[in-house]
């Protein structure tokens, strides 16, 4: 692995310069990097991060990639990972062209990772230098510690799935209370509600009694309304006071819950443990907004390599390989997804969109085919309108927000199924539907979205730990609940409960079944049998797994 030689850097430098002036931001200093395939291999386990902590699954996942690029050989055109400053690897057989139009698209990625909010949390660190400190400190305890460190990770990595992050985001961007917004909010929202149980006609008053304080009085509003509630209320200062005592923040997920909590993880002798489930979850909250917007970031990065790569001087003459390269990458397939694709097209719908003002309230009442065809305002506002998109959303924002009939129509997207050809003996797809709403469906099934599972306190007792799996129409992977719940037994050093929803048949009394939701599916004049959402009971106690159900969801 080497840096790029000054040639190349000369390339990347006026890409840059041309990105600026088409509106892109972006922090001047990057890294590039060429690197062999055996260096893309080795690097590729740890998501592209050079000083990530050694572990022994990166080294099966080298393993299995290098025996699978013996089969199937294939080279990316580049890699770039969210630090400061910016890295990226690139191959070290690329012509010029193909450079000019790479790093039009690294520049794309650069500038989603440094506005994106959903990037927020890690703009203010290098994160390499970080995962080299981690790496250093895993290493140590590593010596010291033996096997337990890995078992650690692997326990850790269970559940780093369900981190805080949107939590995380929240804690940044919410801007410090002041003391009058801090007594506003206990007024309104706990001493009426709760203390004093103001009737609904009773509270819109008050706030009409506070807007006309501020309204008359101006900055002093606010001073003269609690005058006039101590004078009406003389118990609300000290209750106030009282509820502004210091509590312990609520912890963000589960990892940061055992690092409070756990009676095993905080004995003297296993404080080390703490630091290990920590590098874990950092690891993890820093790459959770990239699986978070995969269709927007490398739409992005398409949308601006296609736009500022067709203007650009440098590459007169090789049109039709740049043509025959981009349609490689952005094709959209008739079944399947291409983020690459699927965004890039997104965002030129939306340009367009703000370019004839179609969200204007006139347009969206339009029924006429025609007239909506013919709508246009002459706005002008398309670039400012996908730079705010870039700026807000994430991927499930961007597809039930955007992807309207309009967009499934012109690009003739449809959701395909898949059946069986008995005459054939094979199996073929076709076109089960060309609606907006089931494409969408579609893309949402194929999202990133983790189980929601939160710490129940009323039913943890006797120093168990009771989980509760937020029911969202799909169950657990049930082949990894015995292990996660182990490693979480492990790190909590008591029993632990989860409660979650399985599919199970229907209950039975005796030899007759029960069918509480209805009668049983028949076919061919047989019963079969029923699978019915139940609530189910998993318990790990001394590192054996039990289940029980106990209740059912309604029809």
């Amino acid at each position: 692995m080497e840096l790029i030689d000054q040639h190349t850097k000369k390339i990347m430098e006026g890409c840059k310069e041309r990105a600026r002036d088409a509106g892109l931001r972006f922090e001047n200093e990057t890294l590039e990097y060429i690197v062999t395939n055996r260096d893309l291999l080795e690097l590729s386990p740890k998501l592209m991060i050079p000083t990530l902590y050694d572990y022994w699954v990166h080294d099966v996942e080298v393993i299995k990639e290098k025996r699978r690029y013996e089969l199937y050989p294939s080279n990316p055109y580049e890699t770039v990972i969210n630090t400061r400053p910016v890295i990226s690897f690139y191959n070290d057989n690329n012509p010029d062209w193909l450079n000019v139009m790479i790093f039009y698209h690294v520049i794309g990625h650069i500038d989603f990772f440094q506005n994106n909010l959903y990037f927020r949390h890690t703009w203010d660190f290098d994160f390499t230098g970080q995962a080299l400190s981690d790496k250093r400190l895993i290493a140590r305890l590593r010596s010291e510690k033996g096997r337990w460190v890995d078992y650690l990770i692997e326990f850790a990595r269970g559940i780093d799935n369900i981190v805080g992050y949107h939590q995380e985001l929240s804690r940044l961007d919410r801007p410090a209370p002041t003391e009058a917004s801090r007594r506003l909010d206990y007024y309104f929202d706990v001493f009426l509600q709760t203390e004093k149980k103001a009737k609904v006609h009773e509270y819109i008053k008050e706030i009409e009694r506070y807007n006309e304080f501020m309204r008359t009085l101006g900055a002093l509003g606010a001073k003269a309304f609690f005058a006039a509630v101590i004078a009406k209320y003389p118990e609300f200062e000290a209750l106030y006071e009282k509820s502004q005592e210091k509590k312990p923040p609520k912890p963000f997920d589960l990892l940061q819950f055992f690092m409070d909590h756990s009676p095993l993880l905080n004995k003297d002798e296993n404080l080390w443990m703490k630091s290990i489930l920590q590098v874990v979850r950092k690891t993890s909250l820093f790459f959770q907004p990239q699986i978070r917007t995969k269709i927007m970031n490398e739409g992005w990065a398409s949308y601006w390599h296609e736009k500022l790569f067709l203007q650009d001087d440098r590459i007169k003459g090789h049109e039709v390989d740049f043509a025959r390269v981009n349609a490689g990458v952005t094709a959209m397939p008739r079944v399947g997804l291409n983020p690459y694709a699927l965004g890039m097209r997104l965002f030129y719908f939306l340009e367009e969109i703000g370019d004839k003002g179609k969200y204007d309230p006139a347009f969206r009442r339009l029924s006429n085919i025609k007239e909506r065809e013919d709508f246009d305002h002459k706005t002008g506002k398309g670039q400012d309108f996908i730079f705010n998109i870039r700026k807000t959303l994430c991927d499930y924002l961007f597809i039930n927000n955007f992807i309207d009939q309009d967009f499934v129509t012109r690009n003739k997207l449809f959701v395909a199924g898949r059946r069986l050809n008995q005459s054939r003996g094979v199996i073929e797809y076709f076109v089960k539907s060309r609606k907006a709403e089931d494409y969408r469906a579609m893309l949402n099934a194929a999202l990133y979205h983790p189980p929601h599972i939160t710490i129940d306190a009323e039913k943890s007792g006797n120093g168990s730990l009771y989980l509760v799996h937020r029911f969202e129409g799909k169950g657990l992977v049930k082949d990894y609940i015995a292990n996660t719940m182990l490693g979480i037994e492990y790190l909590w050093g008591a029993p632990v409960h989860l409660e979650t929803s399985d599919l199970g048949e229907a209950p039975s009394a005796g030899d007759q079944p029960i069918y509480p939701f209805g009668p049983p599916v028949t076919q061919g004049g047989e019963k079969q049998k029923i699978k019915r959402w139940q609530r189910t009971l998993y318990t790990m106690e001394k590192r054996k797994l039990t289940k029980k159900v106990i209740s059912y969801h309604s029809a």
